[in-house]
Formats: structure tokens, sequence, C-alpha cells
């Protein structure tokens, strides 16, 4: 059997700061795997704009703040190289390519879990927030948990599959959408996977970017006042008889989009709400009762998807259907990537190479 060296210590990055913008590179001793978990060494983590809003925000209607210390990152990728007690009949193997997801561990005995909605489980803990993260190079995963990456498949592009695209897809498989919708790995499963028109919404000069991954309409939303329905004019303008988009999947946690999405959708349309708006909760601004009534309008919430829907998004990634769009940085380039990301500078996802 293959055996794998493993060091007593290891590099981690934490919020030595939590409330503010700062990170440290520090040294860990790596852990032990306990019963039922495996020890992965990582290679790959995605970088998430939510870590940032884990490590930035304090005591909010979210739950409190992430905890000095806490080792951030929930897209992490990597090979398990030790089996804790309980794994002996497990069907991950020592040399087995893992991957770690949002939800770090679920309990499996309640609902969500029991209506297939591990993602939203009330009792499991987060990657990155409680949980120590992937912006690790060792980390300790349940083995029932970890989702297996495909032979062929590129740790570095499946690594933001783990967060953004099984969120994504989630949300989309609940749209129940005849042609319409938007986002970088949306645009690739419903446009190219599933045969949709997709209009992608988004800031600056992204156009070419977009019709790469299967838009057929790009609009800069950077052009249109918020609020004066000059956005919802021009998005109808892309649709079957001009009539708006069946489903509006709200991708950003921008509040500003979410007051636009209601006015962008036709009649009986659906406005899927994923990203989560920083700061204090305010309500949907357009969402007035007499036009959802007389519309037939619908607004859900998604969370992120399952152990299936992570499964899935890793083979259609295998098959070609999907391919992130990732630039690799180093451990020590993470508050850079923070700052594109929030300055709007980023196409596609930043991948941190853990080995460097």
């Amino acid at each position: 059997m293959r055996s794998f060296p493993i060091p007593s210590n290891h590099r981690a990055i934490i919020y030595d700061k939590p409330g503010t913008a700062s990170v440290n590179l520090v040294t860990f001793e790596t852990p032990k795997p306990g019963v039922g978990d495996v020890l992965m060494r990582l290679t790959h983590s995605g970088v998430c704009h939510s870590g940032w809003g884990v490590m930035t925000r304090g005591e909010d209607e979210l739950g409190p703040p992430a905890q000095p210390g806490q080792i951030g990152g929930h897209e992490g990728v990597g090979e398990v190289v030790a089996l804790g007690p309980g794994t002996e009949n497990a069907e991950l193997k020592l040399g087995h390519r893992v991957g770690n997801k949002w939800m770090a561990r679920v309990c499996g005995g309640y609902f969500p879990c029991l209506a297939n909605r591990d993602g939203c489980c009330s009792n499991g803990t987060i990657s990155g927030y409680g949980e120590p993260g992937t912006f690790q190079e060792y980390a300790v995963a349940p083995a029932n948990y970890v989702t297996r990456i495909p032979d062929g498949l590129a740790s570095e592009l499946a690594a933001p599959l783990l967060c953004g695209v099984i969120t994504v897809y989630a949300a989309l498989k609940k749209c129940d959408a005849e042609p319409g919708g938007l986002g970088h790995l949306a645009l690739q499963i419903w446009g190219r996977g599933i045969g949709f028109h997709m209009i992608a919404v988004d800031y600056g000069d992204k156009g070419d970017f977009a019709a790469e991954c299967g838009a057929e309409s790009y609009i800069d939303i950077s052009k249109y006042k918020t609020g004066s329905l000059q956005l919802a004019a021009e998005v109808k303008k892309h649709t079957l008889n001009e009539l708006g988009a069946a489903a509006v999947i709200v991708c950003t946690g921008a509040n500003e989009a979410y007051a636009e999405a209601v006015s962008l959708v036709r009649f009986n349309g659906m406005v899927v709400c994923v990203g989560v708006p920083e700061g204090k909760p305010v309500p949907i601004a357009t969402a007035f009762p007499a036009m959802l009534i007389s519309q037939e309008l619908r607004i859900v919430g998604s969370v992120v998807g399952n152990r299936a829907d992570a499964t899935e998004t890793m083979e259609m990634a295998a098959r070609g259907v999907v391919k992130t769009r990732v630039a690799v940085q180093p451990m020590d380039a993470l508050m850079d990537v923070f700052d594109k990301m929030n300055k709007r500078q980023l196409k596609g996802r930043i991948v941190l190479d853990l080995t460097v």
C-alpha cells in the first residue's frame, strides 16, 4: 500500500483580526484524523467572496463573527494521505483526490438533511467558519462527506466547483425556467449543457468573457441608472417577444442587484436569491405584493447544493460541459485577490496553489 510522509507542521492562512481585512500566514501542528475522518493534503483552494464576508463582518443577524485564528477557505482539493478509525471499509482510499465544500460536516439525521438539502444543515459546521478551512496544506474532513474528484479533472479547475458551481447549479435547478438566466458558471451549465438562451449582466468590459462561457447577450450594468427601469428595458430586448427573462439568478450580494432583479422577469417568472448581501439586512426594494400577485412572480432562496449536486457538477466538468476560468496565485497573494474581487476586477475565479 502506498504511504504518504506527513510533516509535523504545515502552513495555513488565518483571519488574525476578524472584523477587519487582515490575514496572516502561520504554521500549525498537522492534525490527525479522528473517527470517521480522513486527512487531506490540500494542493489547491478556491477563493470565494464569502470568505471576505466571514473575515470582515462583526456580530450581526447571520451569527457571531469568526474567531481570531480562524483558518479560512471552503473550496479545497487534495489527496487522502491518512485514514482515521472507522474508515477501513469506506470507499475512500489513500491517494484518492477529494474536495472539501462550504459545509464541512452535516448531521444527516434531521431536516434539511432528510430532505436532501444537506447544504442547509442547521446542525452542521462550515469550512472556514468554525471549522478549520481550506487555506492550509493539510485538513481533516469526514470520509462520508468529501467529494471525489474525477480522474482527468485538474485540481485547480475542480476547486471552484466545490462552492461556486454547486451553488449556482442548485439555484438553476430551482428556477423551473425555459430560456433565461445569468452567471459565469451558470452560463455554461444552463446554456451549453441544457440549451437555454443566457443573458449575462455584470460590471465592466466582460462581454467577450461572457460569450466564451456561453452567453448570447451581455449587458454592462454600470451603464444604467439603478431604479430607472432602463436595465429592465434593455434585458427585455434580448428575450423572447421582449417579455422579460423566465428566471433571474442573483449571484452577487449587492442589494442594488436584488432591487433590479424583480423588474427583469416576465409573467410567472422567478427570482432566485443566491448572493448574500453584507451589512445590515434590507428587504428587496421592488418586491411589491401587488406586482407579485398580478404578475404571479416567485422569489425563492437557494443556499449551496447537496452532495449529489457536487457529484453531478464534477461529472459535468470532467466531460467538458463546464470549465472554470481560473488564475492560480500563491498563498501570500490572498489579500490582493480579495482587493481585486471587491473592485470587480476579476474575470472568473482565483485559486490558491498551496504547494508553493
